[in-house]
């Protein structure tokens, strides 16, 4: 099976958009808090800062944007090709990650 230019656009920004989901996004923090300890420590400026500390082997991949990139791309490349209607949440998604985007280059302005 061979893909269009298109098709690898918009399962590109489906993947970027499900990465940042999973590795980043305030929603799907729940998934990562079982796996990863945040501690607060204060710089030497005395302003608190943030760590993320990984737990174990789940929560090194959870933390890990290339890591869960490479599972993204497999789960959006199956829900495109396998499943019914698969195309809608590829879709979705894409049109998420090109927001995520613009919004970012907006906001950067």
């Amino acid at each position: 099976m061979m893909l269009s230019v298109m098709e690898i656009v918009l399962l590109a920004l489906a993947t970027f958009r499900l990465t940042r989901l999973i590795v980043r996004d305030y929603i799907m923090e729940w998934v990562r808090r079982p796996f990863i300890e945040v501690k607060v420590i204060q710089n030497e400026h005395g302003i608190e800062e943030e760590w993320v500390e990984p737990k174990g082997f789940i929560g090194e991949g959870l933390s890990c944007q290339w890591c869960v990139g490479v599972w993204s791309a497999f789960i959006m490349l199956f829900f495109y090709i396998i499943i019914p209607y698969g195309e809608w949440l590829v879709l979705l998604l894409a049109l998420a990650g090109l927001q995520s985007i613009i919004y970012t280059w907006v906001d950067r302005q």
